[in-house]
């Protein structure tokens, strides 16, 4: 069915007991090693680096991204599969497809229970992702995870310890797999690639700051003072805050920093209803609202577009475009069978 290139970075999938508890530490053929293969698959592996997902920095994910631009230049390369820690999944995921622009699918996979565990789900979840990763195309990056396929866009990690552990709050799954095939229940809508960034030697900080009862510009006006070119501001409801907040938000804009609203909600979009520091005050402020991105996601929005341009203008449309703005509402709702 296909050659699948399996990039390992680390986490649970390739953890082991330490002591005291897990870390990350085996390579990528071990990893490999507890999984079945389905049939017709071949596999290369690249051991790219082997890290608890919560130890990942911008420049580990720039460099998961740049690798998977190059397997992609080879023809003969059908899909990729990354393994990757779960914590930190939803945001690597979705800046790799930010700036993927090929009908070959990436497939990002990982476990909750560590590698030599003997129910461990990491098997299961490994064969999932490499027979999504070859045979589906055109559906951009995905998440493969306990016999369910999520488009990147909108999806975080939604239990902590529980195997169904991903999901889109806000909107519905791409696919299922099971009895050797997988099911495409429809076809998402995504905005095109951007250009593969850069490898900077300085990397722009972009920090959260969440609302919460009682709370003042404090931790927003530190961030800024730290040299934050980007804040994601987690509010609370629809995106509300406080005057004060917004306050603190038009400083930060005039400054030309980048604010982008989100809500500490688990699911539905941003809206401008509120005023007295709602997210009518908030967007008139400068901030941009995320729809229904979440705080991590945003964040890499947030971050790519500042890696694509010094100019104010051309940020804000950057971080506009990576938020979806243009995209048409509704999803194909046709179903495909993609046999095994």
């Amino acid at each position: 069915m296909g050659r699948i290139v399996v990039i390992s970075t680390g986490g649970t999938i390739a953890s082991r007991w330490q002591g005291a508890g897990f870390a990350a530490d085996a390579r990528g053929q071990e990893v490999m090693a507890t999984a079945a293969v389905p049939e017709g698959v071949t596999i290369e592996v690249v051991d790219l680096f082997s890290v608890n997902s919560p130890r990942l920095t911008t420049a580990h994910q720039l460099t998961l991204l740049h690798t998977v631009h190059e397997v992609l230049t080879d023809p003969g390369v059908d899909g990729i599969v990354v393994t990757h820690g779960t914590d930190t999944l939803e945001e690597s995921a979705f800046l790799v497809d930010l700036h993927h622009d090929d009908p070959r699918p990436v497939v990002f996979t990982g476990a909750q229970l560590p590698l030599d565990a003997a129910d461990g789900d990491g098997p299961g979840n490994l064969h999932d992702a490499l027979l999504t990763a070859a045979t589906t195309r055109g559906l951009g990056v995905l998440v493969a995870f306990d016999g369910k396929v999520h488009q990147a866009r909108g999806t975080i990690k939604t239990q902590t310890l529980a195997p169904d552990a991903f999901g889109d709050p806000s909107g519905a799954r791409i696919g299922n797999v099971g009895f050797g095939r997988v099911s495409v229940l429809r076809h998402p809508q995504r905005p095109a690639g951007l250009a593969l960034p850069g490898m900077p030697g300085t990397l722009p900080r972009v920090d959260m700051v969440m609302h919460h009862a009682d709370a003042d510009p404090l931790l927003l006006n530190a961030a800024v003072d730290a040299g934050a070119r980007g804040i994601v501001l987690v509010a609370t409801g629809s995106g509300n805050a406080t005057p004060e907040i917004a306050e603190a938000v038009a400083s930060a804009t005039a400054r030309g920093v980048l604010v982008a609203l989100t809500t500490r909600v688990p699911s539905g979009p941003v809206a401008e209803i509120y005023t007295y520091g709602g997210a009518v005050d908030l967007v008139a402020a400068g901030a941009v609202p995320t729809g229904t991105l979440r705080a991590g996601q945003a964040r890499i929005a947030v971050l790519t577009a500042l890696l694509a341009a010094t100019d104010l203008q051309e940020r804000d449309r950057v971080l506009r475009h990576a938020l979806g703005e243009a995209l048409p509402t509704g999803a194909d709702p046709a179903v495909e069978l993609v046999e095994a």
